[in-house]
């Protein structure tokens, strides 16, 4: 018979997927492809839609569009200040501003003696004694008199003397070097352990010394960010802060890449909105913020309500306490209303509150470069430290930002915290909070203050901070008067206003009257000016009323423009140029 037999069944089915096998891989591939695709663009909906749902939960559909409208407007203000003729027009003024600057911090001339290079030869001691004397005689605002604000907060010939004493006996010594200078390692234990038990912290507390708030602010933060990773695996960390928490915060979140969201703390008592801060709580959120009290207003934040959220949450919460340091704790024993008593305080004794940053270096009146962070336990603070294990040099570990510390600092803080002792510091709170009162009633009852001056919230320690309630009066004219009076007071925006921080040598005899007086003089000026210019400084140009334009201060500059300005990148190149000039030889 022609022709060939048949291939029984069998093989040809097994020729027909070896034939087809390349194929048959190839849909294979494509489809596993496809599915792998599919769960990846799945992901990705998921992941947007998690973030749209937690973004408009925490802000709101119009809230949502509010941010939308300030972010477009600023976006679009930016290409505006850009545009080639506008551009000109700015870096000239910008350039005025840091020469300006320049010549008020950095003034050369006659008589002022530069030191570029290293001398030849080794200054004799009459020399250096000579100089000194002729730098501490540099023009300077007289905080021996009270007139500063803050800044510094003791001032006692005999207290410097124990410091002085102190930091000599240490002048070398380095608290990474444990072995070598065993004593500054103790004193350093018992200044947190003193803060602890101040701050009624459990058993289980712990913390460490830092070189002032802002680095016990970043340490709190970055425990806080180690943790919500170790324990939650959380790679995207946020954190929730008043709009009245410190600086240091943002400081925190540009540095460990923690996103910041910032929270309404609405008139009239400036406290942080607790709903705000529920709403924005997600599984990303790492730490939550309350103030004891904040830096603008010295009002204290709701601590209770915010322990129950961290509580509720499982999340830290921090409580800054650098600006009420020593105070806070003190108020009672002093005499006066401690914040949220009945509701079980501000600090440890709230089951939620993780840590608390504290300034021993402000009312702790200990030399600045003191301070410290305070957490409920160990593990917290562990989550702090760094360790090299690897290194080349040898084992390496730190509990802080810095290396080598200062002991001199560290030994002048301990003898601080022994001189003045317990019943020192609550006499310095009654002399301080009183003072305080004097100031607010002041303001409050006095017929010329009163009438043109309000003040912001209920400020319970040590800070009074005010506002203009003329139109036609500026607080930053106020805050520039007072400036020409010998005051150096702190300006403070959104909103506009002006705060003394009372320090100890603010309660010396005749230095809260003054204030006072000069106070309702500069406001009696400042009227007087806007009654002087709707009577004279008026005329006609062109058949136009033009209003003469009067010379603004540095307060009412430098605010006026950053009130004004959706986009900030002006303000923050007229920082820039401040900050240079720090370093101008």
């Amino acid at each position: 018979m022609g022709g060939s037999s048949p291939l029984p069944l069998s093989l040809q089915s097994k020729f027909q997927r070896a034939r087809a096998g390349p194929l048959a891989r190839l849909r294979d591939y494509r489809t596993n492809l496809n599915i792998l695709r599919n769960i990846i663009f799945a992901l990705f909906l998921l992941r947007t839609f998690r973030k749209s749902f937690y973004f408009l939960r925490g802000h709101g559909i119009l809230g949502s569009l509010s941010l939308l409208y300030h972010s477009t407007h600023k976006k679009l203000y930016h290409i505006f200040l850009n545009l080639p003729g506008v551009r000109s027009k700015v870096a000239a003024q910008l350039t005025a501003a840091r020469l300006d600057l320049e010549n008020k911090l950095a003034p050369t001339g006659p008589g002022i003696n530069r030191y570029l290079h290293l001398p030849k030869e080794p200054w004799t001691k009459e020399q250096l004694s000579a100089e000194l004397e002729s730098l501490s005689a540099m023009k300077r605002t007289r905080w021996e008199e009270g007139k500063v604000s803050g800044a510094v907060y003791h001032g006692e010939d005999s207290l410097l003397d124990i410091q002085f004493n102190a930091m000599r006996l240490f002048s070398v010594a380095n608290p990474i070097h444990a072995d070598v200078f065993p004593a500054v390692r103790k004193m350093e234990a018992e200044v947190v352990a003193m803060v602890l038990a101040l701050f009624n912290a459990p058993d289980t507390g712990a913390g460490v010394t830092t070189s002032g708030g802002t680095e016990s602010i970043l340490m709190a933060c970055l425990s806080a960010r180690q943790k919500g990773y170790a324990e939650r695996r959380i790679t995207e960390p946020e954190m929730i802060v008043p709009h009245t928490a410190h600086a240091a915060f943002h400081k925190a979140a540009s540095y460990f890449k923690i996103k910041l969201h910032v929270v309404h703390c609405p008139a009239p008592d400036y406290e942080v909105d607790i709903s705000r801060v529920r709403k924005l709580i997600n599984p990303n959120t790492i730490l939550l913020v309350g103030s004891a009290p904040n830096y603008p207003h010295g009002v204290v934040d709701p601590i209770p309500s915010l322990s129950k959220l961290a509580v509720a949450h499982k999340i830290p919460l921090h409580v800054d306490c650098c600006l009420g340091s020593f105070l806070m704790p003190c108020l009672a024993k002093a005499g006066f209303p401690s914040p949220f008593a009945e509701e079980g305080g501000f600090d440890f004794k709230q089951p939620g509150v993780t840590s608390i940053s504290v300034d021993t270096h402000k009312y702790g009146f200990a030399p600045k470069g003191n301070s410290c962070v305070l957490y409920r336990d160990r593990q917290l603070r562990e989550y702090q430290y760094f360790i090299a294990p690897e290194w080349s040099g040898g084992v390496y570990g730190s509990p802080s930002i810095a290396g080598s510390r200062p002991g001199a600092l560290i030994a002048g803080c301990w003898a601080s915290m022994m001189a003045v002792g317990e019943k020192g510091y609550i006499d310095a709170t009654h002399k301080i909070v009183s003072t305080k009162l004097t100031i607010e009633n002041a303001i409050k009852e006095h017929p010329i203050l009163k009438a043109t001056l309000g003040v912001l919230g209920k400020p319970s320690v040590s800070v009074i901070a005010f506002e203009s309630l003329d139109p036609a009066v500026s607080v930053y004219d106020i805050a520039d008067g007072m400036s020409r009076r010998g005051w150096h007071l702190n300006s403070l925006q959104d909103p506009p206003g002006v705060h003394a921080a009372v320090t100890l040598p603010m309660t010396r005899s005749g230095a809260v009257d003054g204030l006072i007086d000069d106070l309702v003089a500069t406001v009696k000026e400042e009227k007087e000016k806007v009654i002087s210019e709707e009577v004279t400084g008026s005329g006609v140009v062109g058949g136009a009323v033009v209003k003469e334009q009067k010379k603004k201060g540095n307060s009412a500059q430098l605010y006026g423009v950053a009130g004004s300005l959706p986009d900030k990148s002006i303000v923050e190149q007229m920082v820039v140029a401040y900050l240079d000039t720090l370093y101008k030889a």
